[in-house]
């Protein structure tokens, strides 16, 4: 990277273009054909299936934001993260009521909307909790205690309770995580526990639940931790959604699912160092969907992730597209569904004999795009064995496919383009502004820290 002000000259273009390993490079690219990639998507094609008339009471939406700020604390780069997961829950009734009333008083449409948030601090490099030894297990400390003091009912449990109900399907691997202290006296293998609990060396320090999370280990001692943080947010989304589900397990609630959605930014998935809990959900959804179906008389859970950016998004725009730049190739009301040898051969280049996402998605994605031509990629959650199957792509294997393209349809935002409403509402909730967010929780660190 140049230093500011700093401007490059032509001399490493010039021997760029000269260079023949360059040239042979690429020399030995294929260009795709993109109007053939849409006639690539399977038997399906794309498919028209008929959006149902299902109309959901009230619909839940979750999104998270974080943001890192430097801490002047006598340490160099040190800093600090700002985190927030937002849930707007939002009558959709009342909205539908108003809707019919327009113009619209803006102070009634406000009161469709209630919102409540999970906030924490993460500290980053070279920021440590008094009575702890270092950044890193400051950090560990942090996010058991982000997961121990939240819970959606003053009765019912903690996300830390969900959590470590999670932890129970963790798989054991071949890789065998290490104690989080790198100068444990036994060098012993991480031995996972509940809540708070002690290493069995003579140091007997503190261990946690959620260090089988593994964000600690990636954590940089001189630089910014923004991928820790990142992570630390998505894994916080989606528990939070299975913590919903079991809330409303405990309380009785598993009929209301009949007339409610939940919707969550991003995919159905989880990356990185916490990506087995993606399986653990996996298996705590087939077990409360069987609940749910009990309970609404055959209904699934209908859990929809909608991506904003990303490949499968800059896809979907492509196929849309001909090869002179004009849109609309792909039909309105149209979905496509995606198989495992679409998704390597024309987004994901692959050659190997793994699922995509079989080991980071507990959902798959579909393309659908509304009667109002909104683009949106969205997924659904695998609810049974055989929605796991990706060598095929059917209706059948997308729970609730048609409640889900017909809410579509109905929520597609104005504002943005191929936006979803529940979603912009929650990022508005969730959001960190940051100019002037990083001026105020700079402000308040200062004001809070200890010297």
């Amino acid at each position: 990277m140049p230093y500011e002000g700093e401007f490059a000259g032509y001399s490493s273009l010039r021997r760029i273009v000269e260079s023949e390993r360059v040239k042979n490079l690429l020399g030995n690219y294929k260009i795709r054909d993109t109007d053939n990639s849409l006639n690539s998507l399977q038997i399906l094609e794309p498919v028209s299936i008929e959006p149902s008339d299902w109309k959901p009471k009230i619909l839940i939406a979750i999104d998270g934001s974080h943001a890192e700020i430097s801490i002047k604390n006598g340490f160099p780069g040190a800093e600090a993260a700002y985190i927030t997961i937002a849930s707007v829950i939002l009558d959709l009734e009342k909205m539908r009521e108003l809707d019919q009333q327009r113009p619209v008083n803006p102070k009634k449409f406000k009161k469709t909307q209630k919102a409540e948030s999970i906030d924490g601090a993460l500290p980053g490099c070279n920021v440590v909790y008094e009575g702890e030894s270092s950044a890193k297990a400051s950090l560990r400390k942090a996010v058991f205690e982000i997961f121990k003091d939240h819970k959606m009912s003053d009765h019912g449990e903690s996300l830390l309770d969900t959590y470590e109900a999670l932890l129970k399907y963790k798989p054991d691997t071949e890789r065998k995580q290490k104690c989080p202290y790198e100068d444990c006296l036994i060098d012993a293998d991480y031995s996972r526990g509940i809540n708070q609990y002690s290493c069995s060396c003579i140091s007997s320090r503190p261990l946690y639940s959620t260090d089988a999370l593994r964000f600690h280990e990636r954590m940089v001692p001189a630089g910014t931790n923004g991928a820790i943080f990142s992570e630390i947010m998505q894994t916080l989304e989606r528990v939070w959604v299975i913590h919903i589900l079991r809330t409303m397990e405990s309380e009785a609630w598993l009929s209301s699912l009949r007339r409610l959605a939940i919707v969550l930014d991003g995919p159905l998935a989880v990356f990185g160092q916490p990506a087995w809990i993606s399986q653990a959900i996996s298996k705590e959804l087939y077990r409360l969907n069987g609940l749910v179906r009990q309970a609404t008389g055959g209904k699934d859970i209908l859990l929809i992730g909608v991506e904003k950016t990303g490949q499968f998004v800059q896809h979907f725009e492509d196929i849309d597209r001909n090869s002179e730049g004009v849109s609309g190739i792909f039909p309105k009301q149209a979905v496509g569904l995606l198989t495992d040898s679409y998704i390597n051969k024309n987004i994901i280049f692959s050659e190997g004999t793994k699922m995509h996402g079989d080991a980071t998605y507990f959902g798959r994605k579909f393309f659908y795009k509304t009667k109002s031509g909104a683009r949106l990629v969205a997924s659904l959650p695998f609810l049974k064995e055989d929605h796991r199957d990706m060598t095929r792509a059917e209706q059948s294997q997308y729970p609730r496919l048609a409640d889900a393209i017909g809410l579509l349809d109905q929520l597609v935002s104005s504002r943005f383009a191929n936006a979803f409403t529940p979603l912009v509402l929650a990022n508005s909730e969730a959001a960190i502004p940051l100019s002037l967010g990083k001026k105020v929780l700079e402000g308040l660190a200062k004001e809070l820290m200890t010297e």
